[in-house]
């Protein structure tokens, strides 16, 4: 009989997701014992490195989740890479059930001619960049003047936000100093940002688009030409007190007279603009080519054939995220997520995968707001349970120790963090930003966070 022991469970992925998988499963009825596995150094996934430093107000969930954490129930494993420092098969061998959380963070693609130019990026790598992600380069190239920004969602309004910002004002944030110092030196002096339809179609929150107006020396600038409304747009701003906001932002900016506008830098907001190319001259971006647009009655837009060409030598596409496969687990190539039924993964011929599950973004798709998350996790953590109601059938790991997959890593050559660890590694980044005032300055080097958190001496070789 296994049935007198807790059910094992792998939570792969400690953003949000994950962690309120955990914690929605750690307060039900099963007798459980549950491992959050996360290949980055540090807890806390988007919140941490896809928010941007001078939003500390969303940063403040991670308190929560620290709470979460912090009690002791759930264990932390950091600085382990699902794929590659372990498979599906030694999940199963170790934990009864595993739960992939794992997100998505690659940017959507945008099949337009040119964007592949130098000097044509993602945003989700520009977050990543001035997020202090240690995955990615330490340096960003910011050598432009005139920058095309194409989105109407917050993401969008980071990038421009942050690129239009000077570097000074976010110092009393969590920036790393290596973005400060690439702040710094950033040439930009005209952010447009292009959104194919209206207004009322503009997918900002409302306080994301009134913080832009509030930003030191930067002037955001609209233009009445692309102020239009049809059925749907007035429909949706009558049905949402969200689009009322934004639209009314919007509108009180066109009132604007040119010289109010005396700031060095300057966000242009364009609607009714859709990026059909990048422009391009020695395989570097120069221009893009936007086609003017005109809605249709219902809140869709048609292209009127009218191009426009804009001089900017550098292109940020914020069109959103898309999930990555993960090794031997089903994958919808299309939707970017795992293929899955309520959080329950599916094989190819459409049935569950016994003991595998899926939650978050991974699971959904990158729609809605983190705390969506949370319904998103009841949903899969509800299957979970109900699967585990045969208790006997459902324990089907050999090895349920839970020092055994402790084990298993280090002899694999991984260097697994635990709580105690990013303790650590949270209280050196707080010490880093005491003496200047700031909450904490990161860390960014992942040998850095590594050695921090595992309390090992810096190689003075």
């Amino acid at each position: 009989m296994t049935s007198n022991r807790p059910v094992r469970v792998a939570v792969v992925g400690a953003g949000p997701a994950g962690i309120y998988a955990s914690d929605i499963l750690s307060r039900s009825d099963l007798d459980v014992s549950i491992d959050l596995i996360e290949r980055l150094p540090a807890p806390f996934g988007l919140v941490r490195y896809g928010v941007a430093p001078d939003h500390p107000r969303i940063k403040q969930i991670i308190v929560a989740l620290h709470k979460v954490l912090e009690r002791g129930d759930i264990r932390l494993l950091c600085n382990v890479d699902y794929g590659v420092d372990l498979k599906l098969e030694d999940l199963r061998r170790h934990y009864d059930a595993v739960i992939f959380a794992t997100g998505a963070i690659k940017d959507a693609d945008l099949p337009i001619p040119g964007i592949d130019l130098e000097g044509s990026f993602g945003a989700a790598d520009f977050v990543s960049w001035y997020d202090g992600h240690p995955d990615v380069p330490r340096t960003w190239p910011l050598t432009a003047q005139h920058v095309a920004v194409l989105g109407a969602g917050n993401v969008a309004l980071d990038v421009a936000r942050v690129l239009a910002k000077h570097a000074d004002d976010m110092l009393p944030t969590e920036v790393p100093a290596n973005v400060h110092e690439g702040l710094a030196a950033n040439a930009v002096t005209d952010v447009h940002v292009f959104a194919r339809r209206g207004p009322a179609q503009a997918k900002f929150s409302s306080l994301e688009l009134r913080e832009l107006g509030h930003v030191p020396d930067v002037d955001v600038v609209v233009y009445p030409e692309d102020f239009e409304f049809d059925e749907g747009s007035m429909a949706a701003i009558h049905s949402s007190n969200q689009t009322k906001q934004v639209v009314k932002t919007l509108t009180d900016w066109t009132l604007k007279e040119p010289e109010d506008l005396t700031a060095s830098r300057r966000i242009h907001l364009h609607f009714l603009h859709k990026p059909v190319e990048v422009l391009g001259e020695d395989g570097k971006v120069v221009g893009l080519r936007t086609e003017r647009t005109v809605l249709t009655g219902d809140g869709s837009v048609a292209g009127t054939g009218q191009t426009h060409d804009w001089p900017v030598g550098a292109v940020y596409r914020a069109v959103g995220y898309f999930g990555s496969p993960l090794v031997d687990v089903p994958f919808d190539e299309r939707g970017g997520v795992i293929s899955n039924s309520e959080g329950r993964v599916l094989d190819v011929d459409g049935q569950h995968v016994p003991g595998v599950y899926t939650t978050g973004w991974i699971k959904r798709g990158p729609v809605g707001l983190i705390g969506h998350t949370k319904s998103d996790a009841s949903e899969t953590i509800r299957h979970l349970v109900e699967d585990a109601a045969d208790a006997d059938a459902f324990r089907t790991a050999t090895e349920p120790d839970p020092e055994s997959v402790l084990s298993f890593l280090v002899e694999k050559g991984a260097r697994p963090i635990q709580w105690a660890g990013w303790e650590l590694l949270d209280a050196y980044e707080r010490a880093l930003g005491e003496p200047h005032g700031r909450d904490r300055v990161k860390v960014v080097p992942r040998e850095d966070m590594v050695r921090i958190a595992l309390a090992e001496a810096a190689d003075e070789s």
